[in-house]
């Protein structure tokens, strides 16, 4: 009977105060969150709780398994497991408490800056990330280096795998040659202010918006929603657009090719009516002029201003729009038509241009008598 208990005893105690534990743990976070409104700290350590109450379960079994006497056979077995889960547990539940403590900073820093310096806050919003990828690749590997020293065969084989460091670190580097060059160029990007999440780029001819940076690959949301992954030594190695670097305000430009009788003043006016109608422009400034002109047409440029890439695509399309249906609508004769006429012929040898009839115009006749064309 007491073999039965006794396990029992220790494995269910174990887990009523892994349980209890946890719920004082979560209720004093909960508390603390009620009462502090203005940090998002400790809701968010409330994410850690499962690995947390995973640590406590897997430390107060690993303490006590030797007093349970459970499974004898096995002990050497459940002990593994048991320091595996301990070790894998507490990886999980200090990446989850560094998170935290990240994600609040930013949070302050995004509320103090976010209205005075946008540019800067998604800078600090992609070095957190970054640095957040770092911290769990770190943990990551030292968790698994962890969990392979507790296998004897590794430990005993520590001695060769030191000795042979050398010549594996050599063929590996040359291996990851690309990977460690896109590490380094994240590096770069996250710290030399680059490219940031949430930046609109025109790459290879595509514009779009930055929407995930890692340490080996970037991600470009486009306007009509596709996806562009490309590695991040592109943004080291070659020429882009930033059209968020510095300041988010842009102009553009809309053209159009009209005839020169086209009323420019008229033109203006009109311009002015419209942003005046468009809440996508900034208020900042306008203007039309005439900056080009063929035999046929002229060409009339029209500079508006906007707050950002997304506004001032809205815009210069909706300026484009209303402007050739005012033109159709007031001024049709504005509108660039092709002029035909009878070619002029050229002269002949005698100097006279013939007519359409073969008659020197000099000698038409008008009313049966032959005078000189006017």
């Amino acid at each position: 009977m007491e073999n039965l208990l006794r396990p029992l005893i220790v494995v269910g105690g174990s887990v009523v105060l892994t349980l209890v534990i946890g719920w004082a743990t979560d209720f004093l976070l909960r508390k603390a969150d009620e009462r502090h409104h203005e940090t998002p700290l400790w809701g968010l350590l409330r994410r850690g709780r499962i690995p947390y109450q995973l640590v406590l379960l897997a430390a107060l079994l690993r303490g006590s398994y030797d007093e349970a006497e459970l499974l004898q056979s096995r002990d050497q077995a459940v002990g593994q497991t048991l320091t595996l889960v301990l070790i894998g547990s507490t990886a999980w539940l200090v990446i989850r408490i560094a998170a935290a403590i990240v994600e609040t900073s930013y949070s302050r820093y995004a509320n103090a800056r976010a209205h005075r310096d946008p540019a800067r806050v998604r800078r600090v919003r992609t070095q957190v990330t970054l640095i957040m990828r770092v911290v769990s690749a770190i943990v990551g590997v030292v968790a698994a280096a962890s969990m392979l020293l507790t296998f004897p065969a590794f430990r005993a084989a520590g001695a060769s795998l030191l000795a042979s460091a050398g010549i594996l670190g050599i063929v590996a580097g040359v291996a990851a040659q690309s990977t460690l060059s896109n590490m380094f160029a994240g590096f770069q990007i996250a710290f030399g202010d680059m490219v940031r999440i949430g930046d609109t780029v025109v790459v290879d001819g595509e514009w779009g918006t930055v929407e995930e940076i890692t340490l080996t690959f970037l991600t470009v949301r486009t306007w009509d929603e596709r996806r562009i992954t490309m590695p991040v030594s592109y943004f080291t190695s070659k020429p882009f657009e930033n059209w968020s670097r510095g300041t988010p305000q842009m102009t553009g430009t809309v053209f159009w090719h009209v005839d020169h009788t086209a009323p420019v003043d008229a033109m203006r006016e009109k311009l002015r009516d419209i942003l005046r109608q468009c809440p996508a422009w900034d208020g900042r400034a306008y203007d039309l002029s005439v900056t080009d002109t063929t035999p046929n047409t002229m060409q009339v440029r029209a500079l508006v201003t906007a707050k950002d890439a997304d506004d001032i695509w809205t815009v210069r399309v909706s300026v484009r729009e209303q402007m050739l249906r005012w033109l159709s609508e007031e001024h049709p004769y504005a509108l660039p038509r092709v002029n035909t006429a009878d070619a002029a012929q050229p002269p002949s040898r005698n100097g006279h241009r013939p007519s359409q009839d073969g008659v020197p115009h000099q000698q038409r006749r008008y009313h049966g008598s032959t005078r000189p064309e006017r």
